[in-house]
């Protein structure tokens, strides 16, 4: 909440997403506030997420919260905090559980914490009967290790059904895709790509581009 923070709010307003996976959420002065604001201002709400970490999920109103948690990632000397916020939401009679992570710029850091956050995930999952479904900002690109740990437990949704280039970095000229949405493979993945909203309000909102992905759910739930 560090650029423009009406037209964040009208980006988020934009998705009509039933959850929202957020990074660098506020850590700081009144930060329950003001995520409480940054909810609000595109009719959702927090369900989970801690101060540190600068991670947290919003729901709308369409998906029952079922469960919300944030938990503290190994933590690295001289390095940032990470943490993984984790929401359970049942929605048409389904459960999924979705962690939102912000892994770190150092390579060795980044791949520990896609391992930590995939367990932690997942046992949350398997304890609701749920579907796992991890997004965020991976600080690299696909192929590299962190990626590539992730997708040997969960599906990268934009290569399944691609919509535009994917590109999310930086959000005025984007030249890389680093944020993405994993899901379990008994999700159906319709689309996923860049957000449709006003160009001019995705400059000014953030220097990420958001990634949005709708899936489907069918068949018996897990567990």
């Amino acid at each position: 909440m560090k650029d423009d923070q009406a037209a964040l709010g009208r980006v988020i307003t934009a998705l009509r997403a039933d959850v929202l996976c957020v990074q660098e959420a506020p850590r700081f002065w009144r930060w329950r506030r003001r995520r409480g604001r940054l909810a609000a201002s595109g009719g959702m709400s927090v369900v989970a997420g801690r101060r540190l970490g600068g991670v947290a999920v919003l729901t709308g109103p369409a998906v029952r919260p079922l469960h919300g948690r944030g938990r503290l990632l190994r933590f690295f000397p001289g390095l940032e905090q990470r943490a993984i916020a984790m929401a359970v939401v049942e929605y048409g009679g389904h459960r999924v559980a979705v962690g939102s992570v912000h892994l770190d710029l150092d390579p060795a850091a980044r791949a520990h914490h896609a391992g930590q956050a995939l367990s932690m995930l997942g046992e949350v999952a398997e304890r609701f009967g749920a579907l796992p479904v991890l997004a965020g900002d991976v600080n690299e690109e696909a192929g590299e290790p962190a990626w590539r740990l992730i997708t040997e437990r969960l599906t990268d949704c934009y290569p399944l059904a691609p919509r535009g280039d994917g590109l999310t970095f930086p959000s005025r000229a984007p030249r890389v895709r680093i944020d993405a949405v994993f899901a379990a493979p008994g999700a159906r993945v319709i689309s996923c790509g860049v957000a449709g909203a006003d160009p001019g309000d995705l400059r000014l909102a953030t220097d990420h581009l958001p990634v949005l992905a709708e899936l489907s759910f069918s068949g018996e739930r897990p567990g």
